[in-house]
């Protein structure tokens, strides 16, 4: 059987056939593939018996459930009006500078996705961003670079 389908059964039979446990079978499936395939949508519908377009609308809904590849390490970088305030637009350019990528894309050795993201609840350390699942604060373009490059040491050394 198929390890996403086998997956998914089993995140039916923890969490139930119901629309509550949509979510967490959705966070499953991208804890596991980093985003959420077509085929995954398709299945968790056959699996909960709604519409695969209520699976679609719920995935597309929160911010942290990717419905395309993505790379790696996802960038994560905070929108809200504080973090543009202090300086989330120069942070942004660095890192779009350094990776050489723009917002929604992702480098073509497929080690980094930038993405903007509502709030990530770190307003008092304005600007933030989180890289997979670590939260930087109060950042400045050099720290972003440095961050960055300590990123890039790490996936060159797991590469070989």
């Amino acid at each position: 059987m198929n390890p996403i389908k086998s997956l998914i059964k089993d995140m039916t039979k923890k969490h139930g056939k119901t629309r509550e446990s949509l979510l967490p079978i959705m966070q499953a499936v991208v804890e596991k593939e980093k985003y959420l395939s077509e085929y995954s949508m398709i299945e968790i519908a056959r699996q909960v018996d709604i519409p695969a377009a209520e699976v679609y609308g719920t995935a597309t809904f929160y911010s942290f459930i990717e419905t395309k590849p993505t790379g790696r390490y996802i960038i994560r970088i905070c929108k809200t009006i504080t973090c543009a305030m202090k300086g989330k637009n120069q942070v942004l350019f660095a890192i779009q500078n350094m990776l050489k990528i723009k917002l929604g894309e992702t480098t073509p050795d497929n080690r980094f996705t930038l993405l903007e993201t509502n709030c990530l609840g770190w307003c008092h350390k304005a600007p933030a961003m989180m890289i997979n699942d670590e939260v930087f604060t109060e950042l400045t373009p050099e720290k972003v670079r440095d961050i960055l490059t300590s990123y890039m040491k790490m996936s060159q050394i797991n590469v070989n």
